[in-house]
């Protein structure tokens, strides 16, 4: 084991002095050896190696010394500044005119200026540092000269020292006052600052005497400045005080005028020839003022002769007195006749003027209900024609024909298309403005509505290059079917038509305990002031679109059918990325669903030797009837009138397999008479009823015939999707 040649716990001065030793005995060994076999080299180098290692040793220690010279001047100067510091503090508390006392955390005084209890000389002598504060306060309570008037003034003061900030005024017995301010220090101390209030109190009483001084002048000021005539009692009902805007008023002579005249004697003179009314009678006055203490303020009104109108105020003092007021109130009251008279006039030319709204509201109602009748009545009549048409047209898509003639014929059909949907869109005002819409609340499974709506518009989205993405949806909600479509038709037919590049989404998600159906699109959006307009007929964003997209009646309806059902309607947009239009419905139980229409119409055969008798008074449109169902493999056979369809059917000697019967016969005769005449004499046959009108009769009479209802004009897929059912 080797042994360190020097111990570290040597002070650095002992240490270079060992090291030298060790130099100068081994330079010495080195000086005497005579041995040539290189050990005295050998010793040399260690006796290099030594004293570089003693070399860099001593710089460390110089390096060391040095820096402990620096830490101590620093120490000294630290101490020195906060030597300085402490100084300038006191000389500082010194130079504040304010006496100044510092407690520790301890509640122990650490210093006070000069100044501190100097008015107090015996507390001012036993003042030192390390003084507790609950001496403190005993010093003051005992040898302070306070003038303790309320008692034990000592516990008192301790209960404020727990406060945060406390201030309040010291008043002693020699006459002096003092402010104390103490206030909490965020080492959890407690400064106290004694400022001399003495001399503000004596200002401060000096001007309360000058104010009560000059309060009756100031008070007489005031009275005769105000335009009401005041006159003061005192407890005894004696006159102490009045302004000159009361002889002003009441004329009373001077020996009534005067300070200790009664008050029964003044109010003798302002009664006579006088008429009290309005809240008070004379002998209700006086009883009033010998009530005394107590009493509640009263009001009335006095005429004077003249036509003089006063307005008499009374309420009583603190001290049993009262002050009476008089106001002239004459031309208020008069102007309130005048107003009274105006606004019986008013009322009058309100009342003719409402009966001649009431007529104009009347006649509006009877213009309105007559344009419903006629847009329906023409409505009707327009439907007809279009029903053939659409029907003949429909056709000639079986028929081969060449491009041109096929291209004119897919033309004609939508020309026939947008028409058909002007004129539902009419219908649909018609009915909505003249409350003969009638709702049939079911609970409607939202995934078949959709996917019908899907299968409908994915076609128009992929001829505008549009991604049409309407998700399913389990949820069942509560609404008219038929609205309900209509609705959510004219949102998708919308965003569509306005979106030029990109896409629409159509989804329903939770909204609380209802179900909210979003239509989103990329168009171009609403600005915020035309929100409001495109809710209105006949508006569109776009000015230039033509009449085949539309008339700008889609979101009237939307409007309307959404109030009519009860579904909040909301919009959401954004100009240059789009809009979203929300229906909030309410959550319906879920039912059982049916199955797919255009499944069923799918997995169906038509034709095998079915045979349609048509019951329809117009030629036109029982033709194109005809030709339609020929065209999917049906044989037809046409009757105007019920006793024509008996004749037929006699004539032929075969009952038809399926009836399609218009509503509206000739000569009044109606399509139920002819249903019911058939099937009396053919048994029950699968009829649908064909009417361009169901109002609520007609819906009730089909229902309780079990007959089917379609509506003019005829789509032809809702024909197909009866004749597959019933097939």
């Amino acid at each position: 084991m080797t042994h360190p040649l020097l111990n570290p716990e040597d002070a650095p001065d002992r240490q270079i002095e060992k090291l030298g030793k060790i130099a100068d005995a081994l330079m010495r060994r080195v000086e005497q050896s005579t041995d040539e076999s290189g050990a005295s080299y050998a010793h040399f180098q260690s006796a290099v190696m030594l004293e570089a290692q003693v070399r860099a040793r001593t710089r460390d220690l110089e390096r060391t010394l040095r820096l402990l010279n620096e830490s101590n001047a620093n120490l000294a100067a630290a101490s020195e500044a906060a030597q300085q510091a402490r100084t300038d503090l006191f000389n500082a508390l010194e130079a504040v005119q304010e006496g100044f006392a510092l407690f520790g955390a301890d509640d122990a005084m650490v210093m006070c200026n000069s100044r501190f209890c100097r008015q107090m000389p015996a507390v001012w002598r036993e003042l030192r540092e390390g003084l507790p504060f609950e001496d403190y306060i005993q010093l003051v309570s005992e040898k302070g000269s306070v003038d303790n008037e309320a008692g034990d003034w000592a516990s008192k003061r301790m209960a404020m020292h727990g406060e945060d900030q406390v201030m309040f005024n010291l008043r002693l017995t020699s006459g002096e006052w003092l402010q104390i301010s103490e206030y909490r220090t965020p080492a959890g101390g407690t400064a106290i600052l004694q400022t001399d209030i003495t001399d503000l109190i004596r200002i401060e009483r000096a001007a309360r005497d000058k104010l009560l001084d000059d309060q009756a002048q100031l008070m007489r000021a005031t009275l005769d400045h105000i335009n009401q005539g005041v006159c003061i009692f005192d407890a005894e009902a004696r006159l102490v005080g009045w302004n000159q805007r009361l002889g002003a008023l009441l004329s009373p002579p001077m020996r009534l005028v005067r300070v200790g005249a009664p008050f029964d004697a003044l109010f003798q003179h302002i009664r006579k020839g006088a008429r009290i009314s309005g809240g008070a009678t004379a002998d209700q006055v006086r009883a009033w003022v010998g009530v005394g203490d107590g009493r509640s303020p009263i009001a009335f009104d006095m005429r004077r002769p003249g036509g003089v109108i006063l307005a008499v105020f009374a309420q009583g003092t603190p001290d049993g007195g009262f002050v009476m007021s008089f106001t002239d109130v004459t031309a208020e009251r008069r102007a309130a006749a005048d107003l009274a008279e105006a606004n019986a006039m008013l009322e009058h030319r309100v009342r003719e003027r409402t009966k001649e709204l009431e007529v104009a509201l009347k006649d509006a109602e009877r213009a309105n209900a007559s344009k419903s009748r006629f847009v329906a009545a023409a409505s009707h009549d327009l439907l007809q024609p279009l029903s053939a048409a659409k029907l003949f047209i429909s056709s000639l898509s079986a028929m081969k024909l060449d491009d041109a003639p096929t291209k004119a014929a897919r033309r004609a059909e939508n020309a026939l298309g947008a028409v058909e949907d002007i004129l539902g869109a009419l219908l649909d005002i018609s009915r909505l403005d003249s409350g003969r819409a009638e709702l049939k609340p079911a609970s409607i499974p939202l995934n078949g509505l959709l996917s019908q709506l899907r299968e409908e518009f994915a076609p128009v989205a992929a001829a505008k290059g549009l991604t049409l993405n309407i998700r399913r949806s389990d949820a069942v909600v509560e609404s008219d079917p038929t609205y309900l479509r209509r609705i959510l038709q004219n949102l998708i037919g919308n965003a569509i038509r306005y979106t030029a590049s990109g896409g629409v989404l159509v989804g329903a998600r939770p909204a609380g305990g209802d179900v909210r159906i979003e239509v989103w699109d990329s168009g171009p959006g609403v600005p915020e002031h035309k929100r409001s307009e495109i809710f209105k007929e006949f508006q569109r964003l776009d000015a230039a679109g033509n009449a085949s997209e539309g008339m700008g009646l889609g979101l009237a309806i939307v409007e309307r059918a959404a109030a009519l059902l009860g579904h909040g309607l909301s919009l959401k947009s954004r100009v240059g990325r789009g809009s979203c239009f929300a229906l909030t419905l309410e959550r319906a139980a879920p039912e059982l669903d049916l199955g797919d229409v255009e499944g069923a119409k799918a997995t169906r055969a038509l034709g095998a030797d079915l045979l349609v008798l048509i019951i329809e008074n117009d030629a036109e449109l029982s033709a194109a009837l005809s030709l339609q169902l020929e065209t999917w493999g049906l044989s037809a056979f046409e009757a105007r009138s019920g006793d024509g369809a008996l004749a037929l059917l006699e004539e032929t000697g075969v009952a038809p397999d399926i009836l399609l019967v218009d509503y509206a016969l000739d000569r009044g005769e109606t399509g139920f008479d002819a249903i019911r005449r058939i099937r009396k004499r053919h048994g029950e046959i699968p009829t649908a009823l064909i009417t361009a009108t169901p109002a609520g009769d007609v819906r009730a009479g089909a229902f309780d015939l079990g007959v089917r209802l379609i509506p003019k004009p005829i789509a032809n897929a809702e024909l197909l999707e009866f004749i597959a059912r019933v097939s």
